[in-house]
């Protein structure tokens, strides 16, 4: 508790001293504990006053410091133990007495008690800054209460020492694919990052990052990962390019290695200080800490959204719905861009930051924050939390007792009620057709139900590997193109229930010649009819940016059916749907010199249509370039 050095040192400089013991003794032994709080060593000055309330065992101040001392090294019942002895011999004492007395009932999980002693403190004391956080324990009592009866599964597993080390290691960050772990390591004073792939079910020997990131002068941390491994946003203090004391920066992975990062600039950076960003999954929104003007405390989750123009929009503060008059910090939006994890010590919990999720509704609004629940969550600060892509475990870094020396990163089960929404993923390599080379390509996802981009950016240009996070309970167009290429078209349909493991795909595209066919997944009809339907719009559009890029390129709309029912009605409908996608070009300015349509019935199947899935896939709308 940030405040407890400065409620025992007060008394020690002032109270204590103005009434001390008639025992020499005792009293030497008394004023030998400041020089040790001073340079904070608190075990020899728990050892002097406890040597002066044995010479002196009416010392009463001697044991309010002694109890100060406990409890700035978490002896929560010593503490209390000190502190009940100093009421024991006058119970006139100081305000601040009894709430330091509250603060360790409550740290050993005496409620009604802490309770009743905070609202002492109040009647002697109700308008400082302390009487605001004494109100705020009482409603973190009654929480508490009945959180720790209802206790949630937690069993912390340590990563082990391909990841931890003597050294300090915090702050993990992780790709959605669960492959890549990047994580803030301190040696010797300095912060820098390192990483770690997770091969054969165990984590390898971590490696520093990048030299193009990680330096000996400043300090590198608080960082996050785009789902995909590409971007990597994270803080930076005390830079010369720095518009205050801390920044956000990002750098962008270029094949093996990492680019110069670069300061994010205004108006997500200021004068003050901005910290631990947080990216949503379609790379468009970063969520960040600050302490400009304009918050509802301290430190407080702002954030951005990049505008058309491709910059970052003005920094928008998060509201009451999450941010309070204490301090939020660490958040992280987790992959399904709905689910927001973030540390508190404003919200009803157990007294310092507690960790908290919180649901975005579909209209983009955020519910009511929930505690992560006990012991989870502790009488001690938790922060820094991150959530795996399923959903199913969380990473986080703390010194518990099997560690390897300082802080360490461990992984946990999430409990059923506090794991985000069901996500998945495409992974995958773009290749020529013929050559079978990777090429870089823009990869695009769209949801068809809202209608939004969730993922839209280039291939890796060295590998050509992609990776894109797609939300489960929607329907997704999936496109790749890249010049002089026919492009790509797919389907993922994401059901609950139906998706068992991620996709894993090779594309391979062609360069643009007469002859080239591509089938348009991603056009709709109903059963037995020819009127497009509005999910079928995205990805005409995609044609036609590709019919006006490559303007000398004519086609051949093309209408396919299975061989379910009359061939010669199935023939009609088949010519009906591409004769609907041949008018919707020409409504959209494509000349019709450059088009021609055709249905083809059931009479060029491309799967086997004694099965369902075959039959679909034969149902299908395509081109053929007959003209470059």
């Amino acid at each position: 508790m940030k405040y407890w050095f400065l409620l025992f040192f007060s008394i020690s400089s002032t109270f204590c001293y103005a009434q001390g013991s008639s025992n020499r003794k005792a009293q030497t032994f008394f004023e030998k504990a400041d020089p040790f709080i001073q340079k904070q060593d608190y075990s020899s000055a728990e050892a002097v006053l406890k040597n002066a309330v044995e010479a002196d065992p009416q010392f009463q101040n001697a044991y309010i410091l002694l109890a100060g001392v406990s409890k700035v090294q978490k002896k929560y019942k010593d503490s209390k133990s000190a502190y009940q002895k100093a009421l024991l011999i006058n119970k006139n004492v100081s305000p601040e007495v009894i709430y330091g007395l509250a603060e360790v009932e409550f740290a050993t999980q005496e409620y009604d008690k802490a309770k009743h002693h905070f609202n002492d403190f109040l009647a002697l004391d109700g308008s400082s800054d302390r009487a605001r956080k004494a109100k705020k324990y009482l409603l973190d009592c009654d929480f508490a209460k009945v959180a720790i009866a209802k206790p949630v599964k937690y069993s912390p597993i340590n990563l082990g020492n391909g990841v931890n080390t003597t050294d300090a290691e915090y702050f993990p960050a992780l790709t959605a694919d669960g492959e890549t772990l990047i994580f803030t390591r301190q040696v010797n004073g300095n912060e820098d990052f390192w990483t770690s792939q997770f091969k054969n079910n165990s984590w390898n020997l971590a490696t520093p990052l990048s030299t193009r990131i990680n330096t000996t002068k400043y300090n590198e941390g608080a960082q996050t990962i785009s789902p995909d491994g590409k971007y990597l946003f994270f803080t930076g203090c005390n830079r010369p390019d720095g518009l205050g004391r801390c920044d956000i920066y990002v750098s962008h992975r270029e094949g093996k290695d990492w680019g110069e990062p670069y300061n994010v600039g205004k108006p997500v950076n200021s004068e003050y200080w901005e910290s631990q960003p947080a990216i949503s999954p379609d790379g468009r929104t970063l969520y960040f800490i600050s302490n400009r003007p304009g918050g509802s405390g301290g430190y407080d989750i702002w954030k951005s959204t990049i505008t058309e123009d491709a910059k970052w929009g003005p920094a928008i503060n998060l509201g009451p719905e999450i941010n309070t008059a204490y301090d939020e910090n660490t958040p992280f939006l987790h992959a399904d861009g709905k689910t927001l994890y973030f540390s508190s010590d404003g919200w009803p919990g157990f007294g310092n930051k507690d960790i908290y999720y919180i649901r975005m509704d579909d209209n983009g609004k955020f519910q009511k924050p929930i505690n992560l629940g006990y012991p989870i969550n502790s009488f001690e600060d938790e922060s820094g939390l991150i959530v795996s892509a399923d959903g199913n475990f969380g990473m986080f870094s703390s010194n518990l007792k099997d560690g390897f020396g300082a802080q360490d990163i461990y992984s946990f089960g999430i409990p059923e009620n506090a794991k985000p929404l069901k996500v998945s993923y495409v992974k995958g390599i773009v290749r020529d057709k013929d050559s079978k080379k990777t090429i870089e390509s823009n990869v695009q996802v769209i949801d068809l139900k809202t209608n939004k981009t969730v993922f839209d950016d280039y291939t890796d240009p060295e590998t050509g590997q992609f990776l894109a996070v797609m939300p489960i309970g929607s329907d997704y167009l999936f496109n790749v193109n890249a010049e002089g290429y026919l492009f790509y078209s797919e389907n993922f349909e994401l059901k609950a229930g139906n998706i068992t493991k991620p996709y894993q795909i090779e594309v391979y595209i062609e360069k643009i010649k007469q002859g080239g066919n591509v089938t348009l997944r991603n056009i709709f009809f109903d059963t037995n009819k020819y009127n497009l339907l509005p999910a079928s719009i995205r990805e005409l559009d995609l044609l036609i940016d590709f019919l006006n890029q490559n303007a000398s390129v004519n086609i051949e709309i093309q209408g396919h059916t299975d061989n379910v029912g009359d061939a010669k009605l199935n023939e009609k409908l088949s010519f009906n749907r591409a004769n609907a996608v041949y008018e919707y070009l020409l409504k959209n300015d494509i000349g019709a010199q450059r088009l021609t349509f055709k249905g083809f019935g059931a009479s060029k199947p491309i799967a086997d249509n004694k099965t369902e899935i075959g039959r679909k896939n034969n149902r299908r709308t395509s081109f053929v370039i007959t003209k470059i």
